[in-house]
């Protein structure tokens, strides 16, 4: 069988690593606590669930792929409420199969033979490029610079070539935040250059410092400018597969008439589940204090044993500088009953820390401090 090229030379996607280690303590009887993957665990909470219940009609007709109207108004009341920014439901925004679809799908919408995307980072901008047939051009998030890119290390030249430049804030995998003055001045160049500032902000919701994260919608000039987000954290989500795409009315239309053609539309009966869930504030309030008291627990072992937090105050991440002996460190952990991520699975940028994804219940925390205690 012939295999195109690209998934023929495609490395194995990094996580499949971690997979196989939980494989191998189960086999030998290791009780552990996975902080590896950084898939939610909450419950979702109990009127979304009937939201979807409710929802579920005898006669099933195809959904659209442009969204349900009451859920683009959902969403344009939430982005209203919490960036103060006005969104056209019908020509800002669509509803997506959670975020990775869309995140994956955009290198084939746009033209260019270059994506940027800062790194470390989430594995799905540089795969979603290759199978465009895009290259990556990296821009090393170093903790010197909070883990902010340097979009002037990029000349004018390979700005033309741009066809995406990915932010993602609050970061994954180093959980920091970014001012709005990186997104005004990445939206600039956008206009300039005549690329798409592509902003995942997964996390917005997950944040400890005072003030909440700020999006890319809050440019005082959204032409070329696009964001993500989904429920599947600050809901509890990530079964439903919902989230939006929200920006440029032209980067919307283009997606609209790409999107038909992926089958990517998401259930109905899910859409209305979404409707609810943007609509309600307390929850995701409850769902932060949930990984508030996660990530307290587990700091002070983590830092008495000289692993610092060297990233920010929120997603639900921790992100350690381990030094030169983070690999061996991770994987001892790992060995250990406490699975943690190597920073080196988001490439050689995170090479020397250490990703706690705080995801593990608040019991199950507590049982990994002891653990750690012992292992440190």
């Amino acid at each position: 069988m012939k295999l195109s090229p690209v998934l023929a030379g495609l490395r194995t996607y990094p996580f499949l690593r971690l997979t196989e280690a939980k494989q191998r303590l189960a086999v030998q009887g290791v009780d552990f606590v996975d902080f590896g993957i950084g898939e939610p665990r909450e419950e979702t909470p109990a009127f979304i669930r009937e939201a979807l219940a409710a929802a579920i009609e005898p006669l099933s007709t195809y959904p659209s792929s442009d969204g349900l109207p009451e859920l683009r108004a959902a969403i344009a009341g939430w982005a209203a409420r919490r960036f103060g920014v006005a969104l056209d439901p019908d020509a800002e925004i669509v509803p997506t199969l959670g975020s990775k679809e869309a995140v994956f799908g955009l290198a084939q919408v746009v033209g260019g033979d270059l994506v940027a995307m800062g790194t470390p980072a989430y594995p799905v901008y540089e795969r979603g490029a290759a199978f465009a047939g895009k290259d990556v051009r990296e821009l090393p998030l170093r903790a010197s610079a909070g883990f902010l890119p340097d979009l002037d290390a990029i000349d004018a030249a390979t700005w033309e070539r741009v066809g995406v430049l990915w932010l993602n804030y609050p970061n994954n995998p180093t959980a920091a935040t970014a001012p709005l003055e990186l997104y005004e001045r990445a939206a600039a160049l956008a206009r300039e250059h005549d690329f798409v500032l592509a902003s995942d902000e997964a996390y917005s919701e997950l944040y400890f410092g005072a003030e909440p994260p700020a999006s890319a919608l809050q440019v005082a000039d959204r032409t070329n400018v696009l964001a993500f987000n989904t429920l599947s954290k600050r809901s509890s989500m990530p079964g439903y597969r919902t989230g939006f795409m929200a920006g440029d009315p032209e980067v919307i239309a283009a997606l609209r008439r790409f999107r038909p053609n992926a089958g990517v539309a998401p259930l109905e009966m899910v859409q209305r589940a979404a409707v609810a869930a943007w609509g309600d504030e307390a929850h995701v309030a409850e769902v932060r204090d949930r990984y508030r008291a996660k990530r307290d627990l587990l700091l002070g072992v983590l830092e008495r044993a000289g692993l610092r937090s060297a990233g920010g105050d929120a997603t639900f991440f921790l992100w350690l500088d381990a030094g030169t002996e983070a690999e061996a460190l991770a994987a001892r952990l790992t060995e250990g009953g406490v699975v943690v991520t190597p920073g080196s699975y988001f490439g050689p940028a995170g090479e020397g820390f250490i990703r706690l994804a705080l995801v593990p219940s608040v019991a199950d925390c507590e049982r990994a401090v002891g653990m750690l205690e012992r292992l440190l």
